[in-house]
C-alpha cells in the first residue's frame, strides 16, 4: 500500500483547505483509511477516518462539525476537508490506512498500518 499526500499550505484562521491522498494497493471494501495529525512538539492525534466502503465514520471532538472525510473510487484518492480552520489546527497531516477505525476512536498499529509522508498544514491568527 502506497499513500501520497498533497494539498498543504498555509491559510488564514477561518478559511479552507482541502487534503488529498492518493492510494495505490489499498483496497477500500474491506480496510479503514483516514488521517492523523502531529503538531509541533505533540504527539500523533486521529483526526478522521473511514472504516471501510460500508462501514463507519470517526471524528475527534476537536475537528466535529468542521472537518469531513470522503472517498472517490475513480481516482482511489480520500479526501480531507477542512473548514473554519483555526491555529491549533497547525500540523503535519498523515494519510493512513489498515487501522481500526470505530464510531468512538481510532487506533493504529506500528507493524501493520500504512502511512503517507505527511503535508504541513499552518494556519495563521
Amino acid at each position: 500500500v502506497q499513500l501520497v499526500e498533497s494539498g498543504g499550505g498555509l491559510v488564514q484562521a477561518g478559511g479552507s483547505l482541502r487534503l488529498s491522498c492518493a492510494t495505490s494497493g489499498f483496497n477500500f471494501d474491506v480496510h479503514a483509511i483516514g488521517w492523523y495529525r502531529q503538531a509541533p512538539g505533540e504527539g500523533r492525534e486521529g483526526v478522521i477516518c473511514l472504516s471501510g466502503r460500508h462501514g463507519n465514520t470517526y471524528s475527534a471532538d476537536s475537528v466535529k462539525g468542521r472537518f469531513t472525510i470522503s472517498w472517490d473510487d475513480a481516482k482511489d484518492t480520500v479526501y480531507l476537508q477542512m473548514k473554519n480552520l483555526k491555529p491549533e489546527d497547525t500540523a503535519v497531516y498523515y494519510c493512513v490506512a489498515h487501522f481500526l477505525c470505530s464510531l468512538t476512536y481510532m487506533t493504529y498499529s506500528d507493524e501493520g498500518s500504512y502511512w503517507g509522508k505527511g503535508t504541513l498544514v499552518t494556519v495563521s491568527s
